[in-house]
């Protein structure tokens, strides 16, 4: 498939598949959707919701793509103190040429340049520590065969989108999603679509719309609450 490098509406580029006319982020703005969505509703709420983590804050990202969001979460993290411990889930991994083309560094912080680097160059299938409180592993597998258990406590839900890939947001996935959380964990995602939010109903999610970043009406926020 033919994929190149777009500049969104904030600035900060992304690629497009064109076949699909699919993007991995945004064409609204792929750092302000990345910052709303993972950031914002999902790093930070959870953050205030336990206050002062007791052990590191561990967080799943389906679809790891460009790194954009696990970088800026390392960047978070560094400014509030906290210990993240980030697996980035990615069937198909994004070439470096294509990396090296992006200008997140350049938009967010150029003096991380190195640790956007390195965060790409780290062989996958092992566990790295970037920083002193960033240990960040990459696996490439497809999603259904994650088969974790009460491990983690946030997930970021970033797949491309249910027009081109159907089969990344059916029940079985967010089955899936629900297992892998710890009690009280947090799932977001940028969808809104009613058959997503049915799908993470139907198998135990309590979901809460909210708005959605530039361009997006709503987004999604689930809860594996207290049984």
């Amino acid at each position: 498939m033919i994929r190149k490098i777009i500049t969104t509406s904030d600035g900060s580029k992304t690629i497009q598949i064109e076949d699909w006319n699919e993007q991995y982020h945004s064409i609204h703005g792929a750092i302000q959707e990345a910052n709303h969505v993972f950031l914002k509703h999902g790093l930070l709420f959870y953050s205030d919701l336990v206050s002062v983590p007791s052990s590191p804050i561990e967080i799943l990202e389906i679809g790891f793509g460009t790194g954009l969001n696990a970088f800026l979460t390392l960047i978070e993290a560094e400014k509030l103190k906290l210990n993240i411990n980030y697996l980035g889930v990615e069937a198909y991994p994004v070439e470096l040429d294509e990396i090296k083309q992006l200008n997140y560094v350049e938009l967010i912080s150029e003096k991380h340049a190195d640790i956007f680097e390195n965060m790409h160059a780290i062989p996958w299938e092992a566990q790295h520590k970037i920083t002193s409180n960033f240990q960040l592993e990459k696996q490439q597998k497809f999603f259904k065969d994650i088969n974790a258990i009460d491990a983690f406590d946030i997930i970021y839900f970033d797949a491309f989108g249910a027009r081109v890939q159907p089969d990344l947001w059916t029940e079985d996935i967010f089955k899936t999603m629900f297992n892998a959380l710890k009690e009280n964990g947090v799932l977001v995602t940028y969808s809104a679509k009613g058959s997503v939010r049915r799908a993470m109903q139907a198998v135990g999610f309590t979901v809460e719309r909210l708005p959605g970043p530039p361009g997006k009406r709503e987004m999604l926020r689930a809860r594996k609450m207290r049984s």
